[in-house]
């Protein structure tokens, strides 16, 4: 594909409709639509685990033909309790999405993730293919013992300041395991503690997120509305294999097969290294799979950007998404 813009960002939009659906004892969770109330639904799953879902996520569609389903998972955004990590699995997340679903009237949908939304989506559509219509995908986290592995400690390799400083937020003695280090303080009471962790943890992150670094992007994982839902909820999931077999994903990529997917990956990903996106192609012969040569993993690099519109755009020439 061309490396040139051609299908930039829709304009900014704001919802016209939001709320607040409770779903369990523990969390509620914000929801909103955008665009075309008469339009083909789409479904957008953030990132993270815990990122949340920004306005600018809605331009990655065009409002005149699509109906924007958006909303916080458990523990993120909007959502309460902010950083909430019990009763939050991928088992109770999809369940989630059926019930916002039902809630909106919606048979079927596109679905939308990157990251960790292509986790979810996956997992999603794998529970429930019957009510989706073809995914597109970005940044391909697939939940593995080998991916967990890789960002806890393989992107020092890459960037070998931002790991140290990620290692020196735990005493020395404990950095043979900062997974279990950070979960330590993650999940203990004293808020002085967590956030610290939080923001430590966020931090790496977002230092890593694009191709050349971006001060802002940093800046906002670093904050606490963010950094809480990412700390917390992204170490829960890494713990616990994200509450699935190991390569489940790609185990049972045949229920998803027979429908249109576009997979998009950028080649300097540190978060997600490409291999995965490569092995959920290989799976998954089918799906188009479109490699951004200039981008590492953020969604707003403008090679990831451009080639998430045109999968938008072309979804909407399909007959079955007319």
């Amino acid at each position: 594909m061309s490396d040139t813009l051609s299908y930039p960002l829709f304009p900014e939009i704001e919802p016209y409709r939001t709320g607040m659906l409770p779903v369990d004892d523990l969390h509620t969770l914000y929801w909103e639509e955008s665009g075309n109330p008469k339009g083909q639904p789409v479904l957008f799953l953030h990132g993270g685990p815990g990122a949340g879902t920004s306005p600018g996520h809605r331009r990655f569609f065009d409002p005149a033909h699509y109906r924007i389903v958006m909303f916080d998972q458990r523990g993120a955004g909007k959502s309460t309790p902010l950083g909430e990590y019990r009763q939050n699995t991928t088992q109770l997340l999809i369940a989630d999405i059926e019930k916002i679903r039902a809630m909106l009237g919606v048979e079927q949908w596109l679905v939308f993730g990157g990251s960790w939304g292509s986790t979810l989506a996956l997992a999603y559509g794998e529970a429930h293919p019957e009510v989706c219509l073809g995914f597109i995908l970005r940044g391909i986290f697939l939940c593995t013992k080998a991916e967990v592995e890789w960002f806890v400690n393989g992107m020092k390799y890459f960037y070998p300041e931002v790991h140290q400083r990620f290692a020196e937020g735990v005493p020395e003695q404990e950095r043979g395991d900062l997974l279990q280090a950070y979960v330590k303080r993650l999940f203990c009471d004293d808020p002085a503690i967590y956030m610290e962790a939080a923001r430590n943890w966020s931090r790496y992150e977002g230092s890593c997120l694009f191709l050349k670094p971006q001060a802002a992007a940093i800046a906002n994982f670093e904050s606490d509305e963010v950094s809480l839902g990412i700390g917390r909820l992204e170490a829960h999931y890494m713990l616990n294999a994200a509450f699935m077999e190991d390569d489940a994903l790609i185990n049972n990529v045949a229920k998803i097969a027979h429908l249109p997917a576009v997979i998009v990956q950028g080649r300097y990903d540190v978060i997600c290294p490409p291999v995965s996106a490569y092995r959920l192609h290989q799976a998954w012969p089918t799906a188009a799979f479109h490699l951004i040569g200039d981008a590492g993993h953020a969604a707003m690099e403008p090679g990831i950007a451009n080639a998430l519109v045109r999968a938008t755009e072309e979804f909407k020439k399909q007959a079955s998404f007319s």
